[in-house]
């Protein structure tokens, strides 16, 4: 039985070259076959960015390209920018660490981080840490911790967002204290927090807890300071400050 062009690239698993190969300029057969297969696997490699993009579950979608760097960020001298971004620390299974004041740029970049990893086909998972917390202490009560434990364990990037702002009961301490040790040496976690690591027992309310935590974590770690005021109100007092200002009428 004859089959026709689309048929057989569904039998093939040929998505997209059935509708777009007649975008390809031949020149030669080797030519034609080379630039059809390439435009087949560059649309296979957009669609796995995208689901991947999906499944992290970024709360905004924000690009490296659009990051303001400011000369407030204190960068170890183990690191450098063009190493953070060409993300050399995902290939050797390190965390980074994001540490200031809020509004500091400090989401924005490990969103970025996350999105350059999906863009290179890596699994990414991304939480407010309240957020995680909040789903490990109900899989735990409903029966499916082990179930969200695998779901994370899949990801090589794990983003941990906002740690400091909500105070955790021990028993969430604990689970997210497990969640990062599983990834001690086998993957990489980037955290945001607005509070130093003197601070930190604040949120898990045991001393030794967030020792072993804080270990862990700063092992093969690049640390980042965030200084200076918030870009959010500084953007904010410079849209204000532009407004024309208007007479008033008496």
């Amino acid at each position: 039985m004859k089959m026709d062009l689309k048929e057989i690239c569904k039998a093939l698993h040929l998505a997209y070259i059935a509708d777009r190969f007649e975008e390809v300029a031949y020149e030669t057969k080797e030519q034609f076959l080379r630039d059809v297969l390439a435009l087949e696997l560059s649309f296979r490699q957009k669609a796995k960015q995208a689901r991947l993009i999906k499944k992290a579950k970024f709360r905004e979608l924000k690009w490296l390209k659009d990051y303001e760097w400011s000369d407030q960020i204190h960068w170890p001298t183990t690191t450098s920018k063009e190493e953070l971004c060409d993300l050399r620390f995902l290939e050797q299974k390190q965390n980074v660490l994001l540490l200031g004041s809020p509004g500091t740029g400090k989401t924005h970049l490990a969103t970025a981080l996350g999105l350059k990893a999906c863009e290179r086909g890596h699994e990414v998972r991304f939480f407010r840490v309240a957020d995680l917390v909040a789903q490990l202490e109900e899989a735990l009560k409903d029966g499916t911790l082990g179930r969200l434990k695998r779901q994370i364990d899949t990801c090589e990037l794990l983003i941990l967002d906002e740690l400091g702002y909500v105070p955790f009961q021990k028993q969430g301490s604990e689970l997210l204290f497990h969640i990062i040790a599983d990834c001690y040496e086998r993957k990489s976690v980037i955290v945001t927090s607005n509070l130093e690591f003197g601070q930190w027992n604040r949120v898990f309310g045991d001393n030794r807890l967030t020792a072993a935590l804080v270990d862990r974590l700063v092992h093969h770690a690049h640390i980042l300071a965030f200084t200076g005021e918030s870009y959010r109100l500084r953007h904010a007092l410079s849209a204000v400050q532009s407004l024309p200002s208007r007479s008033v009428e008496r």
